[in-house]
């Protein structure tokens, strides 16, 4: 026998906790769990420890519209993020409704039964009616690390930032950090504060933009303040993703002169601050305050732009001869991404194969009934995009109920051309090194993803749900 609930949520991370208080607010009748893999919440802001890790978008956006960020500073540690989402669970009621060390490995859908059956690798099993997938889209086991020639030579310590180590003492240490994105940015100001030098060594550079930390003032703001700012970097964000896609050359210079100004003189701006990509090919990466430049200025940290040919007893060596010494590799060479929470899908006996699937509304996927995958934008905060999708669920389900509906999937019309389409538009290694097991998306909406949140928010708040690209059904009978 199965516990049986109205909604299954799998994931208690920044999506899940969203989810929930969406269900519990907008669909009051429906019952619901959410199953945890892990042994607490928080998702990501509770894996990643690294020193520095941080928030990459300003939390005014990456927090909760129903619980507005109202703290002066923008751009939050990640301590701080963890504290707010596991305070959001607990003053919702929603911990209580979380079954920690759940991972779930396996979902079966029976038309027959118009539900879900999903299993744990502790072997519990659970049924639902819709099955929401907060899951994220990177292993939580590991994050991709590459295979360097010589790690067994190196006669130091090597970690990558998804497995930090509790017990690394890095002070006065000689640190390279391999890698040129998000994370290497964050960590190398904050390694620097008390190693004794950070390399910072890059194959190819990354756009980056200097932010103000925080808001100014300084003190805690009022919901309707905090709501104000939201909406300003809503709209900032947007139109700074459509420049770059419209005018990549001039942004692309606008970014190298912000980052110029900041340079000390022995750093030249090309090769190690100018990418071979337009601006949002890959995320930009965020410095609030300038805090990598100002690493760099005093001396603290520097870059060096080149191919590791190897690792070396005392380092690594670039396919150009140059040594680098180090006493701690840092291996920050990005994530390793996943579909559906790496969960094996079967619907009516048959196995789903994630990289076949075309995506509806950016959450849906075509033959597969009652299942939806929470993905933020990979443009802007995630919880914009989440948000959007939690509540499109909960007036999916409010419709059914209202039409005594029981199965609802997502049907092409006929002669629709197939989905062919990457899912994200981005050029980044962890997307490309995914492609074959990503969905894909077509070439007009509903079944293409347009990374808008201006554009999103009517479709999905406002927008028919009886679009003609759904079918929905009872028990083998077709309303």
């Amino acid at each position: 026998m199965s516990d049986r609930v109205d909604v299954l949520v799998v994931g208690a991370g920044l999506s899940g906790i969203g989810a929930a208080y969406r269900l519990q607010t907008e669909c009051p009748g429906k019952s619901y769990l959410i199953l945890e893999g892990r042994d607490v919440s928080g998702g990501t802001w509770d894996l990643f420890r690294y020193p520095g890790v941080r928030s990459d978008s300003d939390m005014f956006t990456l927090g909760y519209p129903f619980r507005p960020w109202r703290q002066p500073k923008a751009i939050a540690s990640g301590e701080t993020i963890l504290r707010y989402v596991r305070d959001t669970a607990d003053r919702y009621g929603i911990t209580a409704k979380i079954r920690f060390g759940r991972r779930v490995v396996s979902a079966h859908w029976s038309t027959e039964d118009a539900s879900w059956t999903v299993r744990t690798a502790n072997g519990e099993e659970y049924s639902c009616s819709f099955l929401y997938l907060c899951t994220g889209y990177y292993r939580y086991s590991g994050g991709y690390d590459a295979d360097f020639p010589g790690r067994e030579e190196f006669a130091g310590r090597i970690v990558h930032p998804q497995q930090w180590p509790d017990d690394l003492d890095h002070a006065g240490k000689r640190i390279v950090v391999i890698g040129s994105g998000a994370t290497a940015v964050t960590l190398v100001p904050a390694l620097a504060e008390t190693a004794g030098h950070v390399t910072m060594v890059q194959r190819s550079p990354s756009y980056m933009i200097t932010l103000s930390g925080g808001e100014a003032g300084g003190r805690e703001m009022s919901p309707a303040a905090a709501r104000l700012i939201r909406s300003r970097n809503v709209v900032a964000t947007s139109l700074l993703y459509q420049a770059s896609r419209r005018w990549p050359d001039k942004v692309a210079g606008y970014l190298r002169r912000q980052v110029a100004q900041q340079l000390p003189a022995d750093v030249p701006l090309d090769p190690h601050f100018t990418p071979r990509y337009h601006p949002w090919d890959q995320r930009l990466c965020v410095v609030p305050d300038g805090d990598l430049f100002a690493a760099l200025r005093a001396g603290r940290a520097s870059v060096v732009t080149g191919v590791i040919d190897s690792f070396i007893p005392k380092g690594v060596r670039l396919t150009d001869g140059t040594e680098i010494e180090a006493d701690i590799i840092v291996t920050a060479t990005g994530l390793s991404m996943v579909a559906l929470g790496e969960i094996a899908v079967e619907v009516d006996g048959q196995s789903i194969e994630t990289g076949k699937l075309n995506v509806y509304k950016g959450m849906m996927f075509s033959g597969v009934p009652n299942l939806a995958w929470c993905v933020g934008y990979i443009n802007a905060s995630w919880t914009l995009r989440a948000d959007l999708t939690s509540r499109y669920v909960c007036r999916l389900l409010n419709y059914i109920d209202r039409h005594h509906i029981e199965i609802t999937t997502p049907t092409p019309p006929p002669g629709r051309p197939k989905a062919d389409e990457p899912l994200m538009a981005l050029s980044s290694g962890y997307v490309r090194r995914a492609a074959a097991i990503l969905p894909r998306q077509g070439a007009r909406r509903p079944w293409k993803m347009v990374n808008n949140y201006l554009i999103d928010m009517p479709a999905m708040l406002l927008g028919r749900i009886n679009d003609g690209h759904v079918r929905f059904a009872r028990r083998k009978v077709t309303v």
